[in-house]
């Protein structure tokens, strides 16, 4: 399958190399420069291109070398955001994090790292596809509006209508900007879906005036009008799990709520979903799925055993009770490294995985 998501696929991000651990580390003590950091960055990025080509991905990421946050790095990059720093226990472990809040009126900088970084990539993945991710609109909805307690204090708007059309306008401007740097393949990562259907983060958007059934609609609706605008020849993915920091998860519950309002965004190519444990729940809600592909996360990155070729061709058929077998993909559940620290396997369990992802769709899908 030529077309994207391809039949074996990735989410995006990949562990960090212990050298450019170290060379960030550095910088943070102001050991070395940021030019030198970058010099590692180059040279890390260059390398792990060339490992994605080697195990025969299709569509290359920079593994997102540059990130320290999955999400937070492109959300700081823009107008309007200020970052700040707090403990959190959130994913079941006590942790230094960060988070952002809507400060001022939202918008698109031109002058965003993120397309620099993208350009970059894209050179040097040569003739392979390269592929960008980032964040969802509606991460910044939920945690920097919606959630966020300084926000709440200290409103950089009058009205939540006001905000949102900003919002929409700040992503239009991101994928047009994007494309213009040459991405034809784009993912939105956005979890915030997850705390719509687990009942303690309902309580929490319930407590500060929202109905998370009616953002359900919401979600979508912004998610929508952000693509309305897209390029023809721009493949924009969606990608979902519940939460991944340090092999631990955040959200609880199932796709039921969620699924039918998720999968009728039709300007979506495909959706990278998590079924890679019970907690996932049943492949049933992707009944609601229209045109779209559907890449299923059926091997974890959050732990380093090596998953049976056979169980997992076993679960696409099982996929493929609700979902035509045409329409059905495979990748791992999410990236190998949503933060800096990344999760706990190997460099080595990493790519025998990914290799276990292009090995399996290639025997079950002819001409994958």
């Amino acid at each position: 399958m030529s077309k994207v998501p391809f039949r074996f696929d990735q989410v995006g991000s990949l562990l960090r190399p212990e050298q450019l651990k170290k060379a960030r580390e550095e910088f943070a003590k102001g050991t070395i420069s940021k030019e030198e950091l970058t010099k590692v960055e180059d040279a890390a990025i260059i390398k792990v291109i060339e490992q994605q080509k080697e195990v025969g991905l299709k569509a290359v990421t920079d593994g997102e070398f540059r990130r320290r946050w999955w999400h937070l790095d492109f959300i700081a990059g823009l107008n309007g955001i200020t970052v700040y720093d707090f403990e959190t226990t959130a994913f079941g472990l006590t942790t230094q994090a960060q988070g952002t809040y809507v400060s001022g009126q939202l918008s698109f900088c031109e002058l965003h790292p993120f397309l620099e970084h993208f350009a970059f990539t894209k050179e040097h993945a040569g003739a392979t596809l390269a592929k960008q991710t980032i964040p969802g609109p509606n991460m910044i909805y939920l945690d920097s509006f919606i959630l966020s307690k300084q926000y709440h204090e200290n409103p950089a708007y009058q009205t939540k209508e006001a905000f949102v059309a900003d919002l929409i306008e700040t992503y239009k401007q991101a994928i047009q900007a994007f494309y213009d740097s040459g991405c034809r393949y784009l993912q939105l990562d956005d979890t915030s879906w997850g705390g719509l259907f687990d009942e303690r983060f309902r309580g929490l958007i319930t407590q500060n005036g929202y109905n998370p059934d009616e953002l359900i609609q919401e979600f979508g609706d912004i998610t929508e009008a952000v693509l309305a605008d897209k390029p023809e020849d721009l493949a924009v993915t969606f990608h979902f799990c519940k939460g991944n920091f340090q092999s631990h998860w955040l959200y609880n519950g199932s796709y039921d709520k969620i699924a039918e309002r998720l999968l009728a965004i039709e300007q979506f190519d495909g959706f990278f979903l998590e079924f890679d444990d019970e907690r996932s729940g049943s492949f049933e809600p992707l009944k609601n799925i229209k045109d779209q592909r559907i890449v299923l996360g059926l091997v974890t990155t959050k732990t380093p055993e090596l998953e049976e070729k056979e169980a997992l061709k076993k679960r696409i058929q099982e996929a493929a009770e609700f979902v035509p077998f045409e329409q059905l993909c495979l990748s791992p559940q999410c990236g190998f490294s949503s933060t800096h620290e990344g999760n706990k396997v190997t460099e080595e369990a990493q790519w025998a995985k990914l290799r276990l992802v292009v090995e399996t769709a290639k025997e079950v899908w002819e001409g994958a």
